[in-house]
């Protein structure tokens, strides 16, 4: 499925392409904080700027050779340049290339997947605002407990997506660091000023401190963020699977023309998108663990990590925006049926209002305990026999020797339930 889904950006940001072009913009910014303390003459800067390039197919016929991707790529660019290659990498260790680009590969693509989650959030505040007002029965433990609206479901999702957004936008910020320190971290044949000047032109902070990388406790924050992102999206693709179970079958997936649910039996429609997200995000979160193993390095820098993060790098930020994409669409397209959801909460018969009855028989004076003993004898006996629970309280002199028919009545009166539906839609969404 996923092979069917481009989006052009997003593959592009880890491309050979790319990844080299970001070594290379690392490479050049250096050069230039180097002429900007005179280290670097400005005919040669000037020289490096104008001729600085790569060839990918030299660079992989380097690498066959010399077993080092950074001396494959220093050695094509070394000769699109010429003499004036001798400025370039001065000082600098591999890694100052490779974990400064590395985060800008992750920051721009956390810009992508806040674009998504953002995308997410308005389907989720529109179709929270369409069924704002449409009665569903509640659930705990699967089981049927208290009326309340779909547009609750919705705006469930909406904030916690929105709290998504929030850490992605802070994950974001704490890649956002750039490191050129040298072998470990010493500033021995480079200087802070260098660094400072070059992660400026690059849209970065200084890492405060780094010893030939970057700590990866900044790293795995952001793979965590995405295993997050992941696990709600989980949430929500599990909770449209109930859904549309054929007991419930409340609302369910779009099903298109010519679609086909089973080789087997024709009459099938399953909920193929969201069991697809199910297992999407358990390949997410799978990445968190690996980005956790990577912060215990030997001493100052070993490359186990390095290996992982050309896996999960990629993998994870196209993962979660395939999946933000995904979601978005089927929220969109969700078939609701106002009518089953409606028949749902009458379907154990009254029951979902007891607590409205032990309540207005505690407040007319009776003990907790006893009123709860008294509703859950007729509770139980509904449950047996499948009548209706009204009636059975009714029919109860116990009861009726303290409630009238019309107190009774009025526990049943879905509306009752549902009157601070616009408060909560106001804390959530700061408006009605």
């Amino acid at each position: 499925m996923i092979s069917r889904y481009s989006r052009e950006e997003m593959l592009r940001i880890w491309s050979d392409e790319n990844r080299y072009r970001i070594w290379l913009k690392v490479e050049l910014a250096v050069c230039e904080a180097w002429a900007h303390y005179g280290e670097i003459p400005a005919e040669a800067l000037s020289n490096i700027k104008e001729k600085a390039g790569f060839d990918i197919e030299r660079i992989a016929e380097l690498e066959e050779t010399l077993k080092h991707d950074v001396l494959a790529f220093l050695t094509s660019v070394s000769e699109h340049i010429g003499n004036d290659s001798r400025f370039v990498h001065l000082g600098m260790t591999s890694s100052d290339v490779l974990d400064t680009a590395f985060s800008i590969q992750l920051r721009d693509a956390g810009g992508l997947i806040v674009e998504g989650l953002e995308r997410l959030l308005g389907v989720c505040r529109e179709k929270a605002f369409e069924y704002k007002d449409t009665a569903m029965i509640g659930r705990s433990h699967g089981i049927h407990a208290e009326p309340r609206t779909l547009g609750l479901v919705f705006a469930l999702w909406y904030d916690e997506m929105k709290r998504n957004l929030d850490r992605m936008n802070n994950a974001r910020d704490a890649v956002s660091v750039g490191m050129m320190s040298g072998a470990v971290g010493t500033y021995a044949n480079i200087t802070p000023e260098v660094e400072r000047y070059a992660c400026e032109l690059l849209g970065l902070r200084p890492a405060g401190i780094s010893t030939q990388v970057i700590q990866r406790d900044i790293y795995a924050q952001y793979f965590l963020c995405l295993s997050l992102i992941a696990a709600s999206i989980e949430k929500i693709a599990t909770e449209i699977r109930h859904y549309q179970r054929t007991e419930v079958r409340e609302m369910e997936e779009p099903f298109t023309e010519g679609q086909k649910g089973s080789s087997a039996m024709p009459h099938k429609r399953n909920p193929v998108l969201s069991e697809n997200l199910c297992g999407l995000s358990r390949v997410v979160r799978s990445h968190s663990i690996a980005a956790l193993e990577n912060i215990a390095l030997w001493h100052e820098r070993d490359i186990s990590h390095s290996s992982v993060e050309r896996i999960i790098g990629p993998d994870g930020t196209i993962l979660v925006d395939f999946m933000l994409h995904r979601l978005c669409s089927l929220i969109k397209g969700l078939r609701v049926y106002p009518e089953k959801l409606e028949s749902n909460i009458w379907i154990t018969h009254g029951l979902v209002f007891s607590q409205k009855v032990l309540i207005e028989l505690v407040k007319k004076g009776v003990l907790r305990e006893d009123a709860y003993a008294l509703v859950q004898r007729n509770a139980m006996r509904c449950w047996e026999e499948e009548k209706d629970f009204r009636e059975m309280l009714k029919s109860d002199k116990q009861i009726t020797d303290i409630l009238s028919e019309k107190e009774i009545d009025s526990c049943f009166e879905l509306k009752e339930d549902l009157n601070n539906i616009d408060h909560i839609f106001a804390k959530v969404f700061g408006e009605l």
